[in-house]
């Protein structure tokens, strides 16, 4: 029986690399390479597309789009890691795990476009909540979420590489920095689409001063709400949503063991996994929660996701290679 043959197109780029590492140890697939003095050559490149089983994009926008409009073979398979797609109307949304019947539509769609880093830890906690009803479709959310640097690709990775290295001081580079400050970030789209929100959140994300990992933060001011829910409730219909998901972990409510320090939740507890973790804090008292989402940005939030998805794609083990 042939092996699916699998194209990385932009295999150098961040999530290229982590994919093409995981994919380069697997036997029941075959990976095929463009020659790096090809990689621009349009012709070679349409070539290599229609002929294989699935096309994995690690490109920017305008290039994945470029790339789709290479697509001659209807049978060829699409698996796009950019953001030129996600909320695009013909392709489905890579996140397994976000609606029942979703895996389904992954397994037998041409075109899949997967996940934000961002977006995938905020749609795992609000998406069972709002498909629910437990918090109304017209609550307004904010998300406030810190990212390892890994996640603003090469160019930030190498200026935090390169000031670590000629570090000889205590001062760091950017400790922790707010950015998106002019609003309109480009994940705002696909968190609004994939929620079943009436309106957009309002979205705060920022950088800390380690690689990779990641915390995203949704506040519940409860005491909005005419009929608010306990926590303990948030917890319970959050848990069910995803009872029997290997990669969607909701931790126990409120369970300081998971802290560190018993304090602190730590942002890189998930780092080499394809695991988001889903936590619920609560104070019935004052009626307020906070969902918090942990994962690896370039885990469940790339390069893991992708993974998964290619598997659904293929039809095996939907954990093999993870």
């Amino acid at each position: 029986m042939n092996k699916p043959k699998i194209f990385i197109d932009g295999e150098s780029g961040t999530t290229g690399l982590q994919i093409y590492s995981r994919l380069n140890q697997r036997d029941d697939i075959e990976l095929v390479s463009i020659e790096a003095s090809k990689r621009k050559d349009a012709t070679e490149r349409a070539k290599i597309i229609n002929a294989v089983d699935v096309v994995i994009l690690c490109l920017p926008d305008d290039a994945a789009r470029e790339a789709v409009s290479l697509v001659i073979n209807n049978q060829v398979k699409i698996l796009d890691a950019s953001t030129a797609y996600r909320t695009a109307a013909d392709w489905v949304y890579g996140f397994p795990e976000m609606n029942p019947g979703q895996r389904e539509k992954i397994a037998h769609a041409q075109f899949v476009s997967n996940p934000g880093c961002y977006p995938t830890g905020f749609l795992a906690c609000i998406r069972p909540l709002i498909a629910q009803g437990i918090i109304p479709h017209t609550f307004p959310l904010t998300i406030n979420a810190v990212s390892g640097y890994s996640g603003g690709g090469k160019n930030l990775i190498q200026k935090y590489d390169t000031f670590h290295e000629q570090q000889t001081g205590a001062n760091s580079l950017y400790p922790y920095g707010i950015y998106g400050l002019q609003f309109g970030h480009k994940h705002v789209k696909e968190m609004h689409q994939h929620s079943g929100l009436a309106s957009p959140p309002l979205f705060v994300p920022a950088v800390g001063d380690f690689a990779q990992g990641m915390l995203v933060q949704i506040p519940l001011p409860l005491w909005t709400l005419a009929n608010p829910p306990s926590g303990e409730a948030i917890h319970q219909a959050i848990a069910e949503y995803y009872a029997g998901e290997k990669f969607v972990q909701v931790a126990p409510f409120q369970d300081a063991s998971l802290l560190r320090d018993g304090t602190f939740l730590d942002a890189m507890a998930m780092n080499n996994t394809n695991i988001v973790q889903v936590f619920v804090f609560a104070n019935d008292a004052t009626q307020e929660a906070l969902l918090v989402a942990r994962l690896d940005n370039l885990g469940k939030g790339a390069s893991g996701a992708a993974v998964q998805n290619l598997n659904i794609m293929l039809g095996v083990p939907e954990d093999l290679g993870l």
